[in-house]
């Protein structure tokens, strides 16, 4: 479990620096402050952003899911202004970035469905015992 906690963080690490290189409006300093922008971002998609989608769930549906970006950017904005050494200029940036960022994630797994040749399982755990999709 730890690995794959350590492997979403430096994934997560490399689509941000992937996106400072991409989108103009959003720098980082150093590794560090991307590593660390990667851990706040995890932290606040693990806690704040499941908030923000309950409490806006009837705009994320009248616009079929599209405000999603609007969220995401917003979590984006929010770890440039926290972390220091990782700047998001505007919430313009922001939102470019969450589209990359989108578009990045789906990269991966496509990649991942291509490299595990069609046999990617997912597995949720329900009590003690795990349920596969």
């Amino acid at each position: 479990m730890l690995v794959g906690i350590l492997f979403i963080w430096l994934v997560t690490a490399f689509g941000l620096w992937i996106v400072t290189l991409v989108v103009p409006g959003v720098t980082a300093r150093s590794t560090g402050s991307l590593l660390l922008a990667a851990l706040v971002l995890g932290l606040v998609n693990a806690f704040i952003r499941p908030l923000l989608w309950l409490l806006t769930l009837p705009l994320t549906v009248l616009t079929f899911g599209l405000f999603a970006l609007v969220i995401n950017a917003f979590t984006l904005w929010f770890t440039g202004a926290v972390v220091n050494g990782f700047e998001v200029r505007d919430f313009a940036s922001a939102l470019l970035a969450a589209l990359v960022m989108a578009l990045l994630g789906l990269a991966g797994f496509i990649l991942l469905q291509w490299l595990m040749m069609g046999e990617v399982h997912w597995m949720y755990m329900t009590g003690r015992q795990g349920v596969y999709l």
